[in-house]
């Protein structure tokens, strides 16, 4: 950049009239031609007195923009139980013609972002704060609490959001650990309706136990001092549909890998309901999950704390068709 001031005999260029950023502002006061000009331009910040056109304060409160969807803005479980509750009819009214249609309060909310006071009952959810569980029972009952929830499309008030997310990443204190199946038809946190730090999860393939698994949930119960452990079979179990085919088919030594291992250890189970009247699947869930139990409680870590009374053990059974937990 060439310097402002010239030696002798030097001309200086001819400077251009300077231009208003600002609409309805006269120019700004030309330099006196005995005051060189700077080499680094005057930013063009507001008057303190007089705002900018068009440029909020910056100590007013951010409002969200009508042109941002309300879906956005909403978690994906609140979304579900906001079409659960009417949104949807109330679109479909919408499109129907009428120039005026009846708006559901949940439809409000999905258009407006609020949702306005109403006078009938509401449905209950799960709180933001919960009590903390002092035992095994308590535990239980907050699970199935959730799972009822689920059942009834209502799971709508879950700690995930961005305190809660803070909050866990200092420490954990969950209050249940599950043992389910791999099947992607069985997300543990979402049937029990549970948030970030509630539960410790293991699953493997009908919730075959090895090494792994075992210490996995060992660690749930003595290091997280979680006072309750469910194993969780379900309808249609895939890993145990396979295993009677298996067997029928005496096929066993041609299972590649580690799925050898998967089914000699739910044999058991399918071969203790050889026999029994009603369904052979559903059968060798129930006494897969009830097996699992007895091998859980022959760990030195496990079987201690539940004789002393610290950790309860369940079996429970989870219905594909309807959503609901059943305890064995």
């Amino acid at each position: 950049m060439q310097s402002a001031t010239f030696g002798t005999g030097g001309v200086a260029p001819r400077r251009s009239p300077v231009r208003s950023s600002r609409l309805n502002t006269p120019p700004r006061n030309q330099p006196s031609p005995n005051t060189p000009a700077q080499n680094t331009p005057a930013p063009s910040t507001p008057s303190p007195t007089t705002p900018a056109p068009n440029r909020p304060s910056a100590s007013a409160p951010a409002v969200p923009s009508r042109n941002v969807p309300v879906w956005s803005r909403l978690s994906r479980r609140r979304i579900l139980g906001l079409l659960a509750g009417g949104a949807t009819g109330a679109v479909l009214t919408g499109c129907s013609g009428d120039a005026s249609p009846e708006v559901t309060p949940a439809a409000e909310q999905v258009a407006g972002g609020t949702l306005p006071p109403t006078t009938g009952p509401k449905p209950p959810a799960s709180p933001s704060a919960p009590s903390a569980v002092v035992d095994g029972n308590q535990a239980l009952r907050r699970l199935l609490d959730g799972n009822a929830r689920f059942v009834a499309g209502l799971d709508e008030e879950l700690d995930e959001g961005i305190a809660r997310r803070v909050a866990v990443s200092k420490a954990q204190h969950p209050f249940a650990t599950v043992l389910g199946c791999i099947d992607s038809r069985v997300p543990i946190e979402l049937i029990f309706d549970q948030g970030l730090g509630d539960l410790v999860v293991v699953r493997s393939a009908g919730e075959a136990l090895d090494h792994s698994v075992t210490g996995s949930v060992e660690f749930g119960v003595a290091e997280l001092h979680t006072p309750l452990l469910v194993v969780l079979g379900h309808q249609r179990c895939g890993a145990l549909d396979a295993t009677i085919k298996a067997l029928d088919s005496d096929q066993r030594t041609a299972e590649a890998g580690e799925l050898r291992h998967i089914v000699d250890t739910l044999a058991p189970a399918v071969r203790q309901v050889a026999g029994k009247p009603g369904d052979r699947l559903t059968n060798a869930v129930h006494a897969n999950v009830e097996l699992v139990l007895a091998k859980l409680r022959q760990s030195p870590v496990i079987g201690p704390l539940e004789k002393s009374g610290k950790l309860k053990l369940v079996g429970a059974y989870y219905e594909l068709d309807t959503g609901k937990v059943h305890v064995n």
